[in-house]
């Protein structure tokens, strides 16, 4: 092996361990909320119906694209093909912005509706559906993070593409931060139904 393939073979074992952190900071939050629903089913029930389903509807949708267009950003610079890898890095990119756009219109909605943890209507509630909405924020939350760094990184990705650092022959940083994205949209692929198409 050479040292090139074990730089290679080095980065993608590092970003899969690291994956494996992520995974158990959103398993820990799931376990969380399995704990709660238990506890609280009817609650959750209530909370998940005052959610908009066509708006995490659409977000999954928006989700599911990039993760494609991500995908097909690592065969084009394969292949070589510099402004299609762009284009489709640039098209990942958008639907990063295009979800962050519709959980901030999502989120402005439920605070004006006084949603929102702690709230006076929360807490005058039932404490299981004030439970639900708090675990709804720190969940989303904390994934809407992760799609705001993922989006830095790809637009990285696309800056060291344009300027020829990242090519055919050496794409492993390509590979890795789409990998990273593929877990943010992986994420949401749970999220989803735990929220908006609870019963």
């Amino acid at each position: 092996m050479s040292h090139a393939e074990k730089d290679s073979f080095g980065a993608k074992l590092g970003m899969w361990l690291f994956l494996f952190t992520e995974m158990l900071l959103f398993g820990g939050v799931f376990i969380l909320y399995s704990v709660y629903l238990t506890r609280y089913p009817k609650e959750f029930g209530l909370g998940g119906h005052q959610l908009d389903l066509v708006f995490g509807a659409t977000n999954t949708v928006v989700l599911l694209t990039s993760s494609l267009f991500a995908a097909m950003s690592v065969t084009a610079i394969k292949r070589g093909a510099k402004q299609l890898t762009l284009g489709l890095l640039s098209g990942t990119i958008g639907c990063a912005l295009i979800f962050l756009f519709i959980k901030y219109l999502e989120w402005s909605a439920k605070f004006h509706h006084g949603i929102y943890p702690n709230s006076p209507k929360l807490i005058a509630g039932p404490p299981g559906e004030s439970i639900f909405f708090s675990l709804y924020y720190l969940t989303t939350g904390l994934h809407g993070i992760h799609v705001i760094i993922g989006g830095i990184l790809m637009t990285w990705t696309a800056v060291m593409v344009q300027k020829g650092m990242l090519n055919s022959a050496d794409n492993v940083t390509l590979e890795n931060v789409t990998l990273y994205w593929h877990l943010v949209d992986l994420v949401w692929i749970f999220i989803f139904p735990l929220y908006y198409l609870i019963l």
